[in-house]
């Protein structure tokens, strides 16, 4: 039977955190795009337990006015980390501009742009700041690739990529966080909507399905197991050919 332990999850995972960075980036600093929601403030949280507060780096990125942003900033204070502000409308704006001259930008492109100018962000803050960038996908949302590649699923090291949505909760609530951050439905940034009005289906009806093998009604299943298929390249090393290795 399916259970989860929190507090386990939560030690086992802050102290990988700390040997990964051992091995791979002694004395570096963990850079983390922050959100106010419950992906980054789990992340950001673990990243506190696992090397100290004064070793981690919080990076909010609003495209122009976020309504929401006081989660960043309020997020940022209750951890105690320093923290940047880089505001990405116009690089944003001048990319589109410059892309829209010459081709008819479809909404996914424009959807897309977003999430990779605020990797290329987080790179440049980590890049001066002897950093690593945390990448702060969850299972759930690999699942069905609702990421962008390249993007929000880039990353040097992902501590809560095999732990589904209601497991990130448990280990946020876990580790002292305000359910402010461990609740706050994901919204897209761009309509107004939230991640599940996006997907057309519950987390929880996704995360029993991923942990217990409890199937949805028959029209939710099939697009969620539709999605997990058209999607898996997103979790898969890019296609590499070897001639070499061909011409044995």
């Amino acid at each position: 039977m399916y259970n989860f332990n929190a507090a386990d999850a939560a030690e086992k995972c802050a102290a990988w955190i700390r040997n990964w960075f051992e091995e791979n980036g002694k004395g570096c600093n963990a850079v983390i795009g922050i959100s106010g929601g419950k992906d980054s403030s789990v992340a950001a949280a673990l990243c506190c337990k696992a090397l100290g507060k004064d070793r981690v780096i919080g990076v909010m990125m609003p495209n122009g006015e976020q309504h929401d942003i006081d989660y960043s900033i309020d997020l940022c204070k209750h951890l105690d980390i320093k923290n940047y502000t880089v505001n990405i409308k116009n690089a944003f704006d001048g990319v589109m501009g410059e892309i829209e001259k010459q081709i008819d930008v479809t909404a996914q492109t424009r959807t897309n742009l977003a999430p990779r100018i605020r990797m290329s962000v987080l790179y440049a803050v980590s890049q001066s700041n002897n950093g690593r960038v945390i990448n702060t996908c969850n299972l759930s949302e690999d699942w069905v690739g609702y990421s962008t590649r390249y993007g929000d699923a880039a990353g040097d090291v992902s501590p809560i990529s095999f732990f589904t949505v209601a497991e990130v909760k448990a280990i946020g609530r876990e580790l002292g966080l305000p359910d402010k951050f461990v609740e706050k439905p994901p919204i897209d940034g761009l309509c107004g909507k939230t991640d599940e009005d996006n997907l057309g289906f519950k987390y929880e009806t996704l995360d029993r399905y991923i942990r217990e093998g409890i199937e949805p009604d028959p029209a939710t299943k099939e697009k969620i197991d539709t999605m997990h298929e058209r999607n898996l390249f997103k979790l898969k090393y890019m296609p590499c050919y070897n001639y070499f290795e061909e011409n044995k």
